[in-house]
């Protein structure tokens, strides 16, 4: 996701406005490059290492430093994808002490290369116990969810006078030629989400030739979610619709985003969720193993499974707080799409045929 929009979450899922703002409040709550030391030589700066679409308030930011005596600061590594193979690469050796942004597509490829340190962060009863993947092992703490489903341009599709597509099986058909822009799986958590919903929707055996009738049906493939969303999707604010593909592979949450700060607000957002394309994810945070502020580490941890973040969380990247006694904001529920009966996969069949499929997707789609 799942990063956010994210990855906006892999990550992400976050939407342009969201992670401009993010941004910004970052460079000014010490997200600064350089340590500064405490007492005993203790760190005073807590590395988190993320995907790019991370964002987070000002006002919350600063009160995790006035809490803890810490700052944050932010190393972000591309996709999820990339960032997730940055840690294992580094493992023993992290760039940081805290990896955000792993979500349930690529846990077991994180948890199977040994790149975490378990740690129970504070509030975790209030998980639903369905998104803590990891068990009583605490390798990685859930901080939210979010659905990757394609979205659309609802005013390209009121010129045309066609109607946007539902389901993975309208994708495939005549009138939706060359429309859609979706990310590489090899890269891209939510490229690697869309293609696992594929999986779920068609099984084993049929997705395969669900993917031949999308190529010959024109899809674009890109590195991530940025160049997808932002670059190549005609109904995104980011892009200020230079984009010429009125579909793209997003989230279940992104319309909230464009219209974040709309005078007046619309009735409807300029986007829409084609219900029936899309996949649940989660997004998880972990201790890096060798983190040189683990003390640090685990204080971020335990932050960002609080209300005071969950409830930042829905604005900053426009995914779901992992706990559930996290309020959602006006705006979130009013324009996002509340996805009923999301494709989802046994995490353990992922981390079985992973990296299969995406070898055959990639000698498919890619050649």
């Amino acid at each position: 996701m799942i990063t956010t929009i994210s990855v906006h979450r892999g990550r992400a899922i976050a939407a342009t406005v969201a992670a401009a703002l993010g941004a910004s409040a970052l460079a000014g709550c010490g997200a600064g490059t350089g340590d500064s030391a405490g007492k005993g030589g203790t760190s005073k700066t807590v590395t988190l290492v993320s995907h790019d679409s991370f964002a987070a308030s000002d006002p919350v930011l600063k009160q995790f430093t006035k809490r803890t005596g810490y700052k944050v600061r932010v190393l972000r590594g591309g996709d999820a994808g990339t960032a997730v193979n940055q840690a294992v690469l580094s493992k023993g050796h992290p760039q940081g002490d805290v990896l955000f942004g792993v979500d349930n597509t690529l846990l077991s490829r994180a948890l199977g290369n040994g790149i975490f340190t378990p740690h129970r962060a504070k509030g975790l009863e209030q998980v639903p116990a369905a998104l803590q993947l990891d068990g009583k092992q605490h390798r990685v703490t859930p901080v939210d969810t979010g659905d990757i489903c394609v979205n659309y341009d609802r005013a390209w599709f009121a010129d045309h006078d066609l109607a946007p597509p539902k389901t993975f099986a309208d994708l495939v058909k005549p009138q939706y030629k060359n429309l859609l822009v979706t990310e590489n799986a090899a890269t891209s958590s939510p490229g690697l989400a869309f293609l696992l919903g594929t999986v779920a929707e068609y099984g084993a055996d049929g997705w395969q030739g669900y993917w031949k009738k999308l190529r010959a049906n024109g899809v674009e493939v890109v590195d991530g979610w940025e160049q997808a969303y932002n670059d190549r999707f005609s109904g995104s604010a980011g892009g200020k619709g230079k984009g010429d593909k009125p579909l793209a592979v997003s989230y279940a949450s992104s319309p909230p985003a464009e219209v974040l700060g709309a005078e007046p607000q619309p009735k409807q957002g300029p986007t829409g969720v084609a219900t029936g394309t899309c996949f649940r994810q989660i997004e998880f945070a972990g201790l890096l193993d060798g983190a040189k502020n683990p003390e640090g580490g685990k204080a971020l941890l335990d932050f960002l499974l609080s209300k005071t973040f969950q409830e930042d969380v829905p604005l900053q990247m426009f995914v779901n707080p992992a706990r559930r006694d996290a309020a959602l904001p006006e705006v979130f529920t009013r324009y996002g799409a509340k996805i009923e009966n999301p494709a989802t996969l046994a995490p353990r069949s992922i981390a079985k045929h992973r990296d299969r499929w995406v070898k055959t997707w990639s000698s498919l789609v890619l050649k």
